[in-house]
């Protein structure tokens, strides 16, 4: 039996404070951030504010995520020195999506651009 990684088991709303400080410490706005999550994930922004006061896990995050995007598969590259494109198991490729979304919102990417626009 494998274990779980950690972050399937972290609330996302103890991450979520670290992505904003990533992007607005770049020049980008919690808004966008915020458009990215809701692209990615089909939540809306009342949504996700309210999953931040439940305090759901990641796994739970994206299990219940009521659209995940279809282009999302076209989110390409490496986070944490993996390709994106080669994460076999499900629920942490969903969550590199988003990493690398976030990666490229904080290194100036246009929006047109990482929402595969």
């Amino acid at each position: 039996m494998t274990t779980k990684h950690r972050i399937f088991t972290t609330p996302f709303a103890s991450v979520y404070p670290l992505y904003v400080a990533k992007v607005e410490k770049k020049g980008r706005t919690k808004a966008e951030l915020d458009a990215i999550i809701c692209w990615l994930t089909g939540y809306q922004q009342k949504e996700l504010e309210a999953l931040m006061q439940e305090r759901k896990d990641f796994e739970t995050f994206f299990a219940e995520a009521p659209k995940l995007n279809p282009a999302r598969t076209l989110v390409k590259g490496v986070v944490c020195g993996v390709r994106v494109e080669d994460i076999q198991e499900p629920t942490m490729r969903e969550i590199r999506y988003l990493d690398k979304l976030v990666d490229e919102l904080a290194k100036g990417k246009a929006m047109e651009k990482i929402l595969r626009s």
